[in-house]
């Protein structure tokens, strides 16, 4: 089991809940495609290797790992949701407003700043996404 299936597993079973074969195998899909997917495409791809997994037991536990806050949805103008996997708690995008590129980044300084929002609001950071919008270098 890798390190973030295991990061994943153990949010699931240090909250209480059941890690079930069919939570598992959701799991090792997300992972296996970097977790940058969309729910019906995860249905298609866990029925790959469990057949009996269901479309809603995929939709439950995306909603699961979200509330866990392991997981986020992100919406890039196609309308539906894609999962991204918040394994730091925290996860990045350049996203070009002419092509529709994305870029992802793990250099984030912005843990300074949230900090000192969180602190003028009174709010506790559990975790942060950021989508920054403009053009690529292609585009420019």
């Amino acid at each position: 089991m890798s390190e973030q299936a295991a990061l994943l597993t153990e949010a699931v079973v240090n909250h209480g809940y059941r890690l079930t074969a069919a939570r598992k195998a959701i799991i090792e899909a997300l992972i296996n495609c970097d977790g940058h997917i969309s729910a019906d495409d995860l249905a298609v791809l866990v029925r790959q290797t469990e057949p009996r997994v269901g479309r809603m037991t995929v939709y439950r536990t995306l909603d699961l790992l979200c509330e866990l806050g392991v997981l986020r949805p992100i919406y890039q103008g196609t309308g539906a949701a894609h999962y991204i996997l918040l394994g730091d708690g925290s996860h990045h995008h350049f996203v070009c407003i002419q092509c529709h590129a994305v870029i992802e980044f793990d250099d984030c300084s912005a843990g300074e700043l949230m900090q000192r929002l969180a602190a003028r609001f009174g709010f506790q950071v559990q975790s942060h996404l950021m989508e920054v919008y403009g053009l690529c270098a292609n585009c420019q």
